[in-house]
């Protein structure tokens, strides 16, 4: 579980990256694996707490698609061996009912390791102004 040793920014990055990837790939296994037991996630749609099941369920289902993603901006900060911050912006297209959409955002997410390794236990989007709708 804690270690001495906090994690490289490579180690934080490649669990984002992770997480985009599973949600890419409509993976809620993987997702809900990466979520912590109850996460916070805040967004256009607001404030919720999202328990891990919901997350592999809410992964799956609906009508939308990750299209493609890409990281930029990326800033790393780890207060304790155990907890990692992540803040980054990214340039996201999705698909929702059909309709492709691209947006730009910058995204946070807290992630803390603990009995069964590395979880994200927070996640907030804000779109930025240069967003336009494809």
């Amino acid at each position: 579980m804690a270690g001495d040793k906090g994690p490289t920014r490579d180690e934080i990055v490649a669990l984002e990256t992770s997480y985009w990837d599973a949600m890419k790939a409509k993976d809620g296994r993987r997702t809900a694996e990466l979520t912590g037991a109850k996460s916070l996630v805040s967004g256009a749609r607001g404030v919720m707490t999202v328990p891990k099941s919901k997350m592999g369920k809410m992964t799956e289902e609906g009508d939308w698609t990750l299209e493609s993603y890409a990281f930029e901006d990326i800033e790393v900060a780890t207060p304790t061996p155990d907890v990692a911050i992540i803040a980054y912006t990214v340039r996201q297209r999705t698909r929702t009912n059909g309709k492709s959409q691209d947006y730009h955002a910058a995204d946070s997410s807290t992630w803390i390791r603990g009995a069964k390794g590395w979880e994200c236990h927070a996640h907030s989007e804000t779109l930025l102004t240069d967003s336009a709708a494809a």
